[in-house]
């Protein structure tokens, strides 16, 4: 596979362009038609090894665990992720779903804020359980969860990206 490396001053051109023809100034735009992120549903290969991951590391409770309804025998999970958001998996035992991959039109990262007081200790939470990990601008932290998904915590307010508002 080759690669391009593309002219920095041609993709912030057609930044400018997409900015101009859909952004809408903040008075201007209409209200949305969605209420909110019901949940983001991501495939685990262990209940238990998520459950531990999540619920004992990044410390998100465990909210409830059902029988996922579409496939009989796979279980619905849910970590309560706050602001009223949920994070959810589902299992598929005896299926080979293989492993993670980033495709397009696929997931490359799950943002999740948390209070800067909590980041601090969840970046050692995640040296003590030995997660690799990668601190950027003193906010971020970005590893992989067991089955390979990369989550980055955020200690911006929800809303901001490095001190820009993004909504």
């Amino acid at each position: 596979m080759t690669t391009t490396t593309p002219d920095p001053a041609a993709l912030e051109a057609e930044r400018a362009r997409i900015r101009e023809a859909h952004l809408k100034p903040v008075g201007d735009r209409p209200p949305s038609t969605a209420r909110g992120l019901h949940h983001t549903a991501l495939i685990s290969s262990d209940v238990e090894t998520t459950v531990r991951f999540y619920q004992d590391v990044l410390g998100f409770p465990l909210t409830e665990l059902i029988e996922n309804r579409d496939y009989p025998g796979s279980s619905h999970f849910f970590f309560d992720i706050g602001n009223g958001n949920l994070l959810a998996f589902f299992d598929f035992p005896g299926l080979d779903v293989g492993p993670y991959a980033e495709v397009l039109g696929g997931l490359h990262h799950m943002a999740i804020s948390v209070a800067p007081e909590r980041w601090e200790k969840l970046v050692e939470r995640l040296t003590e359980a030995g997660v690799e990990h990668e601190v950027h601008s003193g906010v971020s932290v970005y590893f992989r969860d067991p089955d390979g998904a990369r989550i980055e915590l955020i200690a911006d307010p929800l809303g901001e990206m490095y001190g820009q508002h993004v909504l």
